[in-house]
């Protein structure tokens, strides 16, 4: 019962601080591969701005919380509470303290260091974001949303190569390990993944040779016939990519079409 409340929490806390990054203008890697930043962007509202007297009311609430993690520093109400209210403020700063704590106590939720990682990278404290997504790819390598933080990481500090390896020697490891047996490995997010940074810098012969591997291999998966599509219609390519946008739409689950849609 904990845990799934933790979890219930946690949802909250993404979706709030997702609203807060994606609004501040933190630019993010994966827009293809992470399905639910498309969906954040279809349903979440940006964090609106508090009032003085809402944010008084904030702080001595804040204040309070504060004094009972004085005395107790892994009270996980507290810790909850203070978050919330970081991030009901907007103050990502703020939000640091208590998810460090949250992420040191739960190293099962790994959740907890990803949006650390993330909060850090807003912050720009690099050295901090990258140790959290480490700590996370040490327990699970394979984990999306780790590797796309610590990519995004990357090419924040313009370090394409970087990232670039980063993805190619986890998917070689992953061969290795016959992790495409695993049906909880998601292999093809990552090599999307892969594909959107050769995009970005330009590499666009590997882009579209990774992206027909893909689509072979995975025939209803939408994302990779959409991701040809657009690096098409970048290329300038209209004609192209209008067949493959269309096919796209046609495979996609509802949830995504829109977003396809405007694309057309």
């Amino acid at each position: 019962m904990q845990n799934k409340r933790s979890r219930g929490v946690y949802i909250v806390l993404v979706v709030m601080l997702f609203s807060l990054i994606i609004f501040s203008g933190l630019p993010l890697v994966g827009s293809i591969v992470q399905e639910t930043k498309i969906l954040a962007q279809d349903n979440a509202q940006q964090v609106a701005r508090i009032s003085a007297q809402e944010n008084a009311k904030l702080e001595a609430e804040a204040s309070g919380y504060q004094k009972v993690l004085d005395r107790e520093p892994e009270n996980e109400t507290a810790l909850r509470e203070l978050l919330s209210i970081r991030l009901q403020q907007q103050d990502l700063l703020g939000a640091i303290a208590p998810l460090e704590t949250l992420a040191t106590i739960h190293p099962n939720i790994i959740e907890y260091a990803i949006l650390l990682g993330q909060t850090k990278q807003y912050a720009e404290d690099y050295e901090g974001a990258a140790s959290a997504y480490r700590n996370v790819l040490a327990a699970a390598p394979l984990n999306v949303m780790a590797l796309g933080g610590l990519v995004n990481l990357f090419l924040t500090q313009n370090l394409p190569e970087r990232a670039i390896a980063l993805l190619q020697n986890t998917l070689t490891q992953a061969q290795e390990a016959n992790a495409q047996d695993n049906p909880n490995v998601d292999l093809s997010s990552i090599q999307l993944l892969l594909g959107e940074i050769y995009t970005e810098e330009e590499k666009y012969a590997d882009a579209i040779t990774l992206y027909d591997e893909i689509a072979a291999a995975h025939e209803s998966d939408f994302r990779p016939i959409f991701a040809k599509a657009l690096l098409l219609k970048k290329q300038g390519d209209i004609e192209a990519a209008q067949p493959l946008l269309e096919e796209a739409f046609d495979l996609a689950p509802p949830a995504f079409k829109d977003q396809i849609k405007n694309s057309l």
